[in-house]
């Protein structure tokens, strides 16, 4: 469902240019208590599609602690509206709102868009967009996760791990969206993400259709090859913050078996926050390929990781 603005606007109250995001407007209740913020703009810039987030708010008082949802799909396809084909958004949605947390789930721009570190300044403006009207939300400014898988995993991370004290951080944080602000959150959960790019580089990337249609997503990512942006891939890392940063806490689920991204990169990660005295835990799907393909337990891997969000979401954590 999109948000539609109202029939009568206040054009005291119009500016131009018009600003780089919109406030939300009143939310539709579902027969369940659940409040929708569907379709609000939380940043956009010329020549561009608008950025987008979706609100669901549980039933209640609040304020409530918050989940920011972040999309796979080698940051060449997705969107804030479905998970994995393995999991489904009902199961996925449903358990985090169970949970007493609200679940933002958000779009960002893909690589051929535009490259690293868009995608990194499109989660950073979302967080910044939530906690500037977390009043209006009902969700609490103080508590913000996020969790993402593959792409959305290591977007995730780098959220977690990318703040005002990291190398080139103004380069990193960006200024869409609201612009400034807070882009700090509590907890971190990656579902199978990428961590170290140059560890993967020139790697064939498994499933790419033939004849060099599909562009290699790191590449596209880059903006070209990590032999050619060396710098970037490392910026675009997460291990490269890791070791020099105070990390929130982090639960990484990667498939054992993934034949994508290898779960090698999901333990260099681990160690990485490790050494850095940070609260990891590296959960292996023993067997399991991208997107816990092989899994019969994806019901329980939600849930192990709603109730990572909920420990370190709750008041006073």
């Amino acid at each position: 469902m999109t948000q539609s603005h109202p029939a009568e606007l206040d054009l005291a109250d119009m500016t131009w240019p018009p600003p780089p995001y919109h406030p939300p407007v009143p939310p539709v209740t579902d027969e369940h208590g659940v409040r929708r913020f569907d379709g609000v703009t939380y940043a956009s810039t010329p020549g561009y599609r608008p950025r987008l987030l979706d609100v669901q708010v549980p039933p209640g008082e609040g304020p409530f602690p918050a989940v920011v949802w972040i999309h796979g799909g080698g940051w060449l396809d997705g969107d804030r509206r479905y998970p994995p084909p393995t999991v489904p958004a009902a199961l996925l949605h449903g358990s985090v709102l169970a949970a007493g947390l609200a679940l933002v789930t958000i779009d960002y721009r893909h690589s051929l868009e535009a490259p690293f570190p868009a995608q990194l300044h499109d989660v950073k403006a979302a967080i910044r967009y939530v906690r500037r009207f977390a009043g209006d939300l009902g969700i609490d400014p103080d508590r913000i996760a996020v969790w993402g898988e593959s792409a959305g995993g290591h977007l995730a991370a780098l959220a977690g791990l990318v703040g005002p004290d990291s190398a080139e951080a103004v380069a990193l944080e960006g200024a869409h969206g609201v612009g400034t602000g807070d882009t700090g959150v509590r907890a971190v959960v990656d579902w199978y993400g990428v961590s170290d790019l140059p560890a993967l580089a020139g790697r064939p990337v498994p499933g790419m259709p033939p004849g060099g249609e599909f562009p290699d997503p790191y590449d596209a990512l880059l903006g070209g090859t990590e032999a050619e942006r060396p710098a970037l891939a490392r910026a675009a890392s997460p291990v490269t913050y890791a070791q020099d940063s105070t990390p929130p806490p982090f639960l990484l689920i990667h498939g054992t078996t993934d034949g994508l991204v290898p779960f090698s990169q999901s333990e260099a990660l681990a160690e990485a926050l490790a050494g850095a005295g940070g609260d990891v835990t590296l959960r292996p799907v023993e067997g399991a390929d991208h997107i816990f393909l092989g899994s019969p337990d994806i019901a329980e891997i939600v849930a192990e990781s709603v109730a990572f969000l909920a420990k370190h979401l709750a008041a006073g954590a």
